[in-house]
């Protein structure tokens, strides 16, 4: 993606219910109707356009997607795709440069993004609804009157963005390349599935702007392009605007059909790496499978489901409980538009031969080719779609992908009825076949990684696999000069289209109302009744968390909330995990630094039986030793596979430096490989009669249900839970940086650095931390609206993405500046961040203010837009002591601010020499220059 990851949340098999408007489709739930309708039309160009109209709020989702991804590449000429989906946000002839990303700043946008994957690039945003014409004219100007305005220079520097990407997602991380192993073995060399989306270096290097300008006009043409608006507005006035702006771009050459291109294999083939990033060894199974919405699709996902998720999973049963050779075992679909494929990943723990593994996996095959599937395990899988099902309503912007995926995959968007059908449709029988028609004795592809030197864990039988490494060279890279100005001919069009569209009617913005009560067991409640869609969301927050534990012990928050769910007094740990799903219902617990949390999503018509299942885990729990065992072996897992991951090692050493040595917080809350081996059930014991009390817990809840309801379910536990006297310790204030120090974790190999830059600073409830936050906008909080993004990025390349927040809590503050950057770069990139840092206060302009102001006061129309908002802001309210109106009241703010108070905010709290500076990359090439920053030697953290 363009600049964060994407989570396609109903892109799976859990969709939500759209028709045309002659049509009568409804699905209904707890005795209410949903419908979403939706009106489609064609353009003479061709460009689809499809419109969904809900006004639940004043905001608007705009999604262009093109039927191009990596599929229409060819060998030696990867990653195009992926290229034009950064390229298409960068400038266009009437946008100019920052086209839509600056445009969004300004108008209140969710941060124009994108994704790309084997068969479609998207772009998407949710504005206000008042700028809603800007966003047509946009993404017109986008599609019609982009490609001019790129230059070598312009492709240069994508160039080394896109490739930071790759060394972030791929070359600096555990297993980052399995999926081009696997894909590169399944597919034939001339299979456009051969080759990974993201492409290669070596083919992103050696594109050329004809190139790039070819595959342009050949993809980016109306007629293989669909225009998706859902939200809250007028359909005629939107038709008219997408008439105008779109329909004189010109229609591209035919584009035929690809045709489906199942593939399959003549025999195994077992493949292993030594991976530089691992710390535990890792084995993927594949075998091919099927294209998307294939008959089998449905089945297939029943059956990877039951195989492996939950305790009844005959491969969790045998690998995580039976031979304890892993803690995870995670069995999918990977289907696109010409073939698929079932994927099945096991992270062993340490030392485990993945011979093993294979063994107990095909154990569980066995087992379940003897007894199949019970109708009663079938309708308990499919029970959790229902509750999915509505959570895809939650947001427009979700709605308009799915409206866009079936039209350009399935040919009509109202094949939702027949994607439901199928998928209530499947039969224990259906599940048996597609078993033994994709699985049973089937060839496949086995790869192997592990860490290095441990390559005696590996399959046996397995062959080196082909694995590009980068090599880390000074000065490799190309330079570029990002201030040339495009030169070209602009594209003649029938009126102005340099004139941006004026805003429509401001949208009325309302708060949601917060109710209230108290409970005799002292239980705080807050809630929000919200009947948009049939759920409900609620959690219990007992304070305390790692703020409660012994030095000695730090992991037993985290263990005792894992625990909670792990079984009651009355139920198994399967058992209970059956009643949770037979109710579509889920309910999760865990800890933080300051808390015990359970939550739960649920159907409103199974709330009462929700709670009462929350009542069981809360006051009932089952202190099974089994469990206790196995859950250290997964937690000791997660942190040997933190020590593997760059990013979690910057994490957990950056809060070591802020809150210095002997300061509870300083701790990962997860635990340690000394503590968690010794923390007893006496330990969860203790700290649950302890701690646990009804007089430091809260309960927030959002969704369908009235308060009156909610009072009456939660009688069962106010009433049996026994209130005792908690003290919350009193925590150090964290020393302050008074001189810069650069810090060094060495990761031989890396091919990125980290860095986090920051030190101790406000509180949440501080006066000054809103504004703060607002001054941090222009730095490295807006995203490409930031200073810090148009120049470690956009000027120079060296980064994929970087950022600075205030983030607080009761207890402390910090301020910080994160990104990965380029290994060759690791200096420069730093000492620019230094330099910017220094020059922001003096810097900032009345250009900025009004950049700022634009964006903080209009995108608050999308502040309470889903359930999970509406949850946040009440957990604000309740934990901080903000007053319902605090979003109306920081638009107040926002618009009376003044330039001279934003430059004082950013000379009191941007202070380059006074932080702590954490680099974790490769030291053998970059250590030393470090000290070219100023502030001294750097100090080595893991100096062996």
């Amino acid at each position: 993606m363009k600049k964060t990851a994407f989570l396609a949340v109903l892109m799976t098999v859990l969709l939500f219910p759209a028709c045309q408007q002659s049509a009568d489709n409804e699905i209904a739930s707890n005795d209410k109707e949903f419908k979403v309708d939706f009106e489609k039309f064609t353009l003479d160009n061709g460009l689809q356009v499809i419109f969904h109209i809900d006004r639940s709020d004043p905001v608007v989702a705009v999604a262009l997607t093109a039927h191009v991804g990596s599929a229409r590449e060819v060998e030696n000429r990867t990653g195009f795709a992926h290229l034009f989906e950064h390229l298409l946000f960068l400038e266009s002839e009437n946008l100019g440069k920052g086209g839509l990303d600056k445009m969004s700043a300004r108008i209140g946008g969710s941060g124009a993004n994108g994704s790309t994957n084997r068969d479609r690039t998207n772009y998407f945003q949710t504005v206000p609804n008042d700028a809603l014409e800007k966003m047509i004219w946009a993404e017109a100007d986008k599609l019609g009157y982009f490609i001019n305005t790129v230059t070598d220079p312009v492709l240069a520097k994508e160039k080394q963005v896109v490739k930071n990407e790759k060394r972030q997602g791929v070359d600096n991380r555990p297993y980052g390349h399995t999926s081009s192993v696997i894909h590169s073995n399944l597919y034939p060399k001339d299979h456009p599935y051969n080759w990974e989306v993201i492409g290669s270096l070596e083919d992103l290097q050696n594109a050329t702007l004809k190139d790039v300008k070819d595959f342009f006009n050949s993809w980016y043409v109306p007629n293989n392009v669909t225009l998706t608006i859902a939200g809250d507005f007028d359909t005629e006035q939107a038709r008219a605007w997408v008439k105008k702006y779109f329909d004189e771009i010109p229609r591209g050459p035919e584009i035929s059909k690809m045709e489906k291109r199942p593939v399959s294999l003549t025999e195994s083939k077992k493949l292993y790496y030594e991976d530089n990033f691992a710390r535990l060894p890792q084995l993927t199974l594949t075998w091919p499978g099927v294209y998307q919405y294939h008959p089998d699709s449905y089945p297939l996902s029943v059956l990877v489901q039951y195989l492996s998720r939950g305790k009844q999973a005959p491969m969790y049963k045998k690998l995580v409980e039976e031979q304890q050779l892993s803690d995870n075992v995670n069995f999918f679909q990977y289907n696109s538009e010409l073939a698929g494929q079932l994927m099945l990943r096991v992270t062993a723990f340490d030392g485990k031969s993945l011979d093993a593994v294979a063994a107990g996996i095909q154990e569980a095959m066995n087992e379940f080719e003897a007894n199949g599937i019970s109708q009663a395990d079938l309708d308990r899988i499919k029970a959790g779609q229902e509750t999915n099902f509505y959570n895809g309503l939650s947001s427009v912007l979700g709605k308009g992908f799915q409206l866009a995926q079936y039209e350009i995959f399935a040919g009509d968007p109202g094949f939702i009825n027949q994607d439901v059908k199928n998928i209530l449709e499947v039969t224990t029988e259906d599940v048996m076949r597609v078993y033994n028609t994709y699985l049973k004795d089937k060839h496949y592809i086995a790869t192997s990684f592990v860490p290095q030197g441990q390559a005696s864990l590996v399959l046996s039988g397995s062959s080196l696999a082909e694995v590009v490494e980068e090599k880390i060279v000074q000065g490799a890279e190309e330079t570029f000069d990002p201030s040339l100005a495009a030169e070209y001919e602009r594209t003649p069009s029938s009126f102005d289209r340099s004139v941006e569209p004026p805003y429509g009617p401001s949208p009325v913005i309302g708060t949601p109302e917060v109710w209230r009560s108290d409970m005799a067991s002292g239980i705080r409640v807050m809630g929000i009744e919200n009947n948009e869609v049939p759920l409900v969301q609620f959690e219990i927050q007992i304070d305390g968390g790692l703020l409660l534990e012994d030095q000695g012990k730090i992991g037993v928050s985290n263990m005792l909330a894992q625990m909670m769910t792990r079984g009651t007094a009355s139920k198994t740990p399967a058992q209970l995990e059956q009643a949770i799903e037979a109710l579509g219902a889920s309910i999760g617990a865990y800890s933080t630094d300051y808390s015990l949390v359970i939550s739960a999503n649920c159907l409103s018509k199974n709330f009462p039986a929700t709670v009462e299942l929350v009542r069981e885990i809360l006051l009932e729990p089952r202190w099974d030793e089994k469990e206790l065992e196995l859950l250290r072996q997964s937690v000791i897992s997660q942190l040997q596979r933190q020590q593997a991951n760059p990013n979690a090692i910057a994490s957990n050493e950056y809060a070591q430096l802020l809150f210095g040595e002997g300061h509870i917080l300083a701790n990962n809350n997860l635990g340690s490989l000394e503590s968690v081996p010794n923390i007893s059930m006496e330990d969860l014991k203790q700290y649950y009669t302890t701690f646990l009390s009804p007089s430091v817990s809260k309960l927030h809840i959002v969704g369908d249900v009235n308060q009156d309801d909610v009072m009456t379910a939660f009688e069962g536990i106010d009433a049996n839970w026994t209130p005792k006297t908690v003290d919350i310790p009193a925590v150090p204030e964290m020393p302050a940086v008074t001189v810069s120090k650069v810090y060094f974790y060495d990761v031989p190999g890396a091919k990125q650095s980290v860095l986090n830059f920051g030190y101790p600073a406000l509180k949440i409830t501080d006066p000054d931390y809103y504004p703060a936050f607002v001054m941090n906008y222009r730095l490295g909080g807006g995203g490409f609206a930031s200073q810090f993004t148009q120049q470690l990025r956009e000027g120079k390349g060296y980064t994929y993405g970087i950022r600075s927040r205030f983030s607080g809590s009761n207890y402390g503050g910090s301020f910080t500046v994160s990104s990965g950057v380029r290994s060759n770069v690791t200096f420069e990139s730093a000492d620019l961040v230094k330099e910017i840092m220094s020059n922001y206060a003096e810097g900032l302009t009345e250009s900025d203010l009004e950049i700022t102001q634009g964006f903080m006061i209009k995108s608050s129309a999308r502040s309470f837009e889903t359930i999970n908002s509406k949850l946040n802001m009440i957990r604000n309210i309740s934990n901080y002591g903000f007053s319902d109106a605090y979003a109306s009241e920081r638009i107040a703010y926002v618009q009376g601010l003044t330039l001279d108070e934003l430059q004082g905010l950013a000379r009191t709290h941007i202070k380059p020499d006074q932080m702590i500076y954490l680099v974790v990359g490769d030291a053998a090439t970059q250590f030393e220059r470090l000290r070219e920053l100023g502030y001294g030697e750097p100090i080595l953290l893991n100096r062996p």
